[in-house]
């Protein structure tokens, strides 16, 4: 059975307009790349597709992105001045679209971030009425929402890995609400995505972090927009 859908699910947030799907879900989406980045970028180069090539500008999903990546929430009043407080704290940002790429959602962005050593790569859809979804992250299949608690975890693929990570989850009372495995072939390396009814004890994280096979270790809270 599917989940149902809330009245608010299908209004929209509080927000910022012109658009819950040229703004709301765009904030949201920035929001959610900085958190796999860990912090603020240095740098963002940011591509609007489809959609968004043609309407970023008039629309404001060029201050909606940067507002996302500053870490502000939907009805913040800043968000109109995300370009220039972007400069200020240092944000460098360039903007590129393309129009006609049959393989994207009408309503697309890329997110290619840097912050020191670290770089990320997340692409998210703005389906409407602020609702949002992270299908690649980092060249992986992610398909997540972040309207629940989420756990990824980028790992080389190792028998049994997945059925040990659930158990760790189920001792730590977590409940799964979806899960989805994307590997770049056999016994190379795999991102798990995990969306969870609530959240993991850091003692999890780190546990998990400091296994021998595992990559890296990233929890998403349940992000209050």
């Amino acid at each position: 059975m599917s989940e149902r859908s809330s009245v608010f699910d299908m209004i929209g947030p509080v927000m910022i307009g012109p658009s819950s799907s040229h703004t709301a879900g765009v904030v949201r989406i920035g929001r959610v790349a900085r958190r796999v980045l860990g912090k603020q970028p240095d740098e963002a180069q940011i591509t609007f597709y489809n959609s968004f090539a043609r309407t970023y500008e008039g629309h404001g999903s060029n201050r909606a992105i940067l507002a996302g990546l500053l870490d502000f929430k939907t009805d913040d009043v800043r968000i109109k001045q995300a370009l220039d407080i972007a400069k200020e704290e240092g944000l460098k940002y360039n903007f590129r679209s393309v129009g006609n790429a049959s393989v994207f959602h009408p309503n697309t962005v890329k997110l290619e971030l840097t912050a020191g050593e670290r770089k990320v790569e997340v692409i998210g859809e703005s389906l409407g009425g602020g609702v949002i979804r992270i299908p690649k992250l980092n060249g992986f299949t992610a398909n997540f929402s972040a309207a629940h608690h989420t756990l990824i975890i980028t790992a080389k693929d190792v028998k049994g890995s997945i059925a040990f990570i659930s158990n760790v989850l189920a001792n730590d009372n977590c409940n799964i609400a979806t899960m989805s495995v994307s590997r770049k072939g056999k016994n190379d390396l795999a991102c798990l995505v995990i969306e969870m009814d609530s959240g993991i004890q850091p003692i999890v994280q780190q546990y998990l972090s400091h296994l021998d096979w595992v990559q890296e270790v990233l929890y998403i809270p349940d992000i209050d927009f």
